[in-house]
Parts: structure tokens; sequence; C-alpha cells
């Protein structure tokens, strides 16, 4: 029988395995972390959003990688809710089009994946360090047990991206295997200098504003920190906001300029301004405090306030750190594989998930892209096994 070897226990590495597995190879999974699959427990904690129910086109679009547009297309929203209801995971889509397992919760659904492996005879290793490659092109490994040596006649690696690295993702990959993009925060914070009058704030959600970047914009929440912003509302637009594009926040998209200056203009003579934003506004103590920090000193003028209000400047600092971030951009490049995830540097070598050059926004996206792209390449490397054979 042929054997596989898939470096790394996420949900790429499993799609990969279990692609390998039912094309007749003999598998063997290694995991340096003790369990398979932390990053998608720890994605479940706020509830599993596994993909996004869309049209195919509108959801391969919102990948910024063209060149994966195949294995996207071949396992979107519609497989994988198949593939997890074939789980004994029933699941449903939110208002938003989101889906999520009933229950909401990652650890059902990995132990009934674990399971399946399992049944199927692939041997699933924890704590096996990879350590690149030896002499003959064997895996070598750090374990319990000493150093490990292993042959296989293909190996899928899923090694992950740079971010969450107390998860087990933390780019060391690229020691052993290129060219790579370098990795960049995606989904994340930003930083900004706030003065100490923000103090008070810190915490505080922001909500029903839109978000900025360019001539792109974002609806959603974002959260005021001691460090700057984070939240999915800001998250959506990382991938512009770090390379530089300003930030502005329209804390009034309910509302036209026009209503919002009439609605200034028509305050009582000798009101503060902070009671006009409040009162005939009914902007929270949040956004009047976000008004006051970022474009002091405001205008009296109704119709320069009201713009203001409508197009708010918010100086950015740079992204929060890798280790805070939901993904990563950047990892190995597409000019290093071939159309079926191969390394064309090493054949017989596939690669799979984060550590491939890609990123897409929260929302179903990044869980559905790994598991995509895993299964692809482990069923390319299936077939590249079974043709050496």
């Amino acid at each position: 029988m042929r054997q596989a070897l898939v470096i790394g226990g996420g949900p790429a590495g499993l799609m990969s395995a279990e692609a390998l597995s039912a094309a007749g190879l003999a598998v063997t999974v290694a995991e340096k972390m003790p369990t398979m699959g932390r990053k998608v427990l720890m994605a479940g904690k706020s509830g599993l959003n596994l993909t996004k129910e869309e049209a195919r086109d509108a959801f391969v679009a919102a990948f910024r990688a063209d060149w994966l547009r195949a294995p996207l297309q071949a396992f979107g929203p519609s497989e994988v809710r198949a593939w997890t209801e074939a789980l004994g995971i029933s699941t449903f889509a939110g208002s938003t089009g989101r889906v999520f397992p009933v229950g909401m919760k990652a650890s059902p659904l990995l132990r009934a994946w674990l399971a399946r492996l399992d049944a199927a005879g692939v041997a699933l290793r924890t704590r096996w360090d990879w350590q690149g490659w030896a002499d003959g092109g064997d895996a070598l490994f750090a374990t319990p047990g000493g150093l490990q040596r292993v042959a296989a006649d293909v190996t899928v690696l899923a090694l992950g991206g740079a971010s969450w690295p107390r998860l087990g993702s933390d780019g060391g990959w690229v020691r052993h295997v290129g060219p790579v993009a370098p990795f960049r925060p995606a989904n994340c914070g930003f930083h900004v200098a706030w003065s100490h009058h923000m103090a008070t704030h810190f915490g505080a959600p922001v909500k029903a504003v839109v978000l900025r970047a360019g001539a792109e914009e974002s609806r959603g929440e974002i959260v005021l920190s001691r460090d700057g912003i984070e939240g999915g509302g800001i998250y959506a637009l990382a991938h512009l906001l770090r390379d530089g594009v300003a930030l502005r926040l329209d804390l009034l998209p309910n509302h036209t300029q026009a209503d919002v200056a009439a609605r200034l203009a028509g305050g009582k003579a000798g009101e503060s301004l902070s009671n006009r934003l409040r009162k005939a506004l009914r902007l929270d103590a949040a956004k009047r405090a976000l008004v006051q920090e970022c474009a002091r000193p405001l205008p009296d003028d109704p119709q320069a306030l009201a713009a203001l209000l409508k197009d708010l400047p918010v100086p950015l600092g740079g992204p929060m750190d890798m280790a805070r971030a939901i993904s990563c951009a950047g990892g190995l490049r597409a000019d290093a594989l071939d159309a079926g995830l191969m390394l064309t540097a090493r054949p017989g070598v596939f690669a799979a998930g984060e550590m491939l050059d890609w990123e897409a926004p929260t929302g179903g996206y990044l869980l559905t892209g790994c598991m995509a792209t895993g299964l692809w390449a482990g069923r390319h490397a299936a077939a590249y096994g079974q043709s050496a054979g």
C-alpha cells in the first residue's frame, strides 16, 4: 500500500488525510501540538462559523487569491454543509448567510471527524514536531520518543500561517520550504495613540457605523481598546489599512448629511455641543468621545459638523501584533506550486491551508478556504502517489 504523510493536524491537514485515505493510501497525520485541531476549537468558542451561504462566484471573489479559484469552486459552501451533515452534525444559516453547526460548538464536529479518520485507519500522531528533510527526502520529527524519520510516497504540508502561534501556527516551517511571501497580519485590529480622555471608554463597543478605506466600506461593530480599535468592522478593511489607506467613519449611516445638519441646527440656544450631539442625534458616549478625540476643535456650523460626523477621520498607527490577528496574509507563493498544489521544487510534496499565500475576511471564508485547499491537495497527492506506483 502506498504511504501518505500529512504534516499538520488542523482543518487543511485533516481534510487532506480524509482524501488520501478515501483513495486507498495508508495515511499518517503528524501534529506538533498535544491535540489535533486546536485552532478550530478556538474559533468555536464564539460559535464555529463553517462557511457562508452565497453565490459561488461571490464567495470565491471574497478571497484575495485568484490562483485558488479551482479548489474553492470544487468545495464551497454547499459542499461544506453536506460534508458536515455527513458527520452527523446539523447546520443552520443565520440572517447574514453565515453557517454554523447546530449547538454552535466546534468540539462535537472535531470529535466526529477524528473518529471517522480513526475508523478509516488514519494514524494520528501528536507532539510530532517537523524538523525538515533528511538526506534522501524522508521527513524528520522531534517526538517524545526521540527523533523519528518517516518515508512516504506523497506528503501534504498543512503547517498553518503565523497568527495565533500559541495554537501551533508559528510560521517556523519557512526554514524548510519556499519561496515565501512575507507574513502580515490580516483580520486584525489597529493601534491608535489615544489621549488619556479615552480611558473610560476602553472596552466600549461602537455600533451602527460604516467604516471606509478608499473605495471599500464595511458596516459592523468596532471596539475601543487601550491599544486602539478592534472588531469585525475594522477587520474587513485590514488589507487596505495595513498599507496606509486612511480610515474614515460614518457615525450616522442611517441619516443623510442634510438630515444631520438640520437636527443640529434645531438645538436650543446656548446648548452645549456635547448635549446637541447627545439629544439631537442620540450619539452615545463612545461615539461622542471619538468625535472629540479625532476632530477637536469641532466646528460650530451645523453643515460642517454634519459633514464631519458622516466622514470622521481616525488616525491609525500600524496593525496589532501577528499573535493577535485572526489570520494572516503571506505564505508559500503561487509560483512555488503547480495547479494541484504540489511544490515544483519537490515532486510528491503538496501544500494546503493557511501556509499558502492567500487571505480572506472572517465570516466563514477562512475555514472553508483551509478545507477546500486541503481536499484539493489531498486528492492531487493521492493521484500522484497512485500514478507513481
